[in-house]
Formats: structure tokens, C-alpha cells, sequence
């Protein structure tokens, strides 16, 4: 009995993470990603959302618009995560972090119908040494709207309307979507909600949480029972 349950634990951990692959025709959302660019100036797509990231002072943090389906075809920011460019005017204070913020409207291809995106702009955040990556963006960006759960759905008014839309054939059309199935969720303030502000619809990272929790708990079903034998 023991070792049927613990089979079919990882028989389910195994069936998520071939879910977390993705089919060959996943839907695609019109949303803002969320990117850490750390230390090293790399752009890597951000693994919490801004609500809950607590960026180091010296940090970088992108915010991209994108159509994708997952993290791994979401657009990057285009602008260099480039800490000293980006915040050299802006003096350093004392009980204050310094957080250079990328905001990249995306292209006129991942636009809204009727829309045209801004230039991608570049601002250091200087904020409270405990402050959020979501709470920097908030200090450099007027307009920030978000929907009732918590995604955050156009920085500096843009998009006009609309909040991680589906997006359905080649000319762009777009349906209402789940805000909770964001491409790789990112919710607002970036908050990743129950989909993301990680994840996807559905996006990998969600399938391969589960995937790693079911792992995690069949093992420790498996050792409290081996101590008890």
C-alpha cells in the first residue's frame, strides 16, 4: 500500500512536468513581464512577482510589454540592464536604495489595436532600503493599473484598456482572458497570481511547482513511515 501510494505521487509529479513542457499550440496573452537584471547586467525573467522581489540596492528590475505564451518566448527588455547608466545623476542617501528601473512598451507588433507603444524608458528609483521592486516601479511611474486581482495591467497608462488579453490568430485578435492566467502569470505590482504574475496559461513554472511539491511530499511521506518501521 505504501509503495503503491508513493508511485502514484511521482506517477502524478511525472504527468505535471510533461504537462510543464507546454503543447505545441499554447495561447498566447498580451501582458507585462517582469525581468530581473541583478548584478551582471543579464536579463533574466524574474522567478516572484515585483510585489514581493526586494531588490538590493545597485539592483536592476525590467518591465517588459510582450505577447507570449510562456517566459521562455516572452520578450526582454531591449534597454541594457545597466546600473551605473542608469542611476549616475542620482546621488546615493543614507536609509535609501538606489534600483534602476527598465520600462520597455514593447513593439507596435505586441500592440494593442489602435495602440501605439511609447519609447522605453530608463529611471533609478531611490526608495526605502525595505522597499519592493513593485513599490520602485510605483516611484518612477504614474498611471500604473492594475484589475481586482492584483494584476498589474498598464504602466504609464499604456495599454488604454485591456489586462493580460488573450491574443488569438495571426491578426492579433484578442479575447477576454482570465487575469489569473497571465502569460507566466506576473500579477501586479506585479504580484504573480494564482496563475503567475508567474503563471502562464498555465505557464510552466505554475506545472513545475506542482510537479516539485508533489515530489516533496511523497518523500516525506516516505521517510516518516521508514522511521516509524
Amino acid at each position: 500500500m505504501r509503495r503503491t501510494r508513493i508511485a502514484g505521487a511521482l506517477l502524478l509529479a511525472g504527468t505535471v512536468t510533461g504537462l510543464a513542457a507546454g503543447p505545441a499550440h499554447a495561447q498566447e496573452y498580451r501582458y507585462w513581464s517582469f525581468w530581473d537584471g541583478g548584478r551582471g547586467g543579464s536579463w533574466a525573467y524574474a522567478t516572484q512577482g515585483p510585489a514581493t522581489v526586494r531588490p538590493a540596492d545597485g539592483a536592476v528590475e525590467g518591465f517588459r510589454f510582450t505577447v507570449s505564451a510562456d517566459s521562455a518566448a516572452a520578450g526582454k527588455p531591449r534597454a541594457a540592464a545597466d546600473f551605473d547608466a542608469i542611476c549616475r545623476e542620482t546621488p546615493a542617501k543614507d536609509g535609501r536604495k538606489r534600483i534602476g528601473i527598465v520600462i520597455d512598451f514593447g513593439t507596435a507588433a505586441d500592440a494593442p489595436g489602435g495602440e501605439r507603444p511609447p519609447q522605453t524608458r530608463t529611471e533609478c528609483a531611490q526608495v526605502a532600503e525595505d522597499a519592493s521592486a513593485g513599490e520602485a516601479l510605483a516611484a518612477v511611474a504614474r498611471q500604473l493599473r492594475y484589475d481586482p486581482n492584483a494584476l498589474l495591467c498598464a504602466i504609464a497608462g499604456y495599454p488604454e484598456t485591456g489586462c493580460a488579453d488573450q491574443v488569438s490568430g495571426s491578426g492579433g485578435a484578442k479575447e477576454s482572458a482570465d487575469p489569473k492566467k497571465s502569460a507566466d502569470g506576473q500579477g501586479a505590482d506585479g504580484a504573480e497570481g494564482a496563475g503567475s504574475g508567474a503563471d502562464g496559461g498555465p505557464s510552466a513554472g505554475l506545472l513545475g511547482g506542482v510537479a516539485a511539491v508533489v515530489v516533496l511530499g511523497a518523500a516525506a511521506v516516505w521517510q516518516a513511515r521508514r522511521r516509524r518501521g
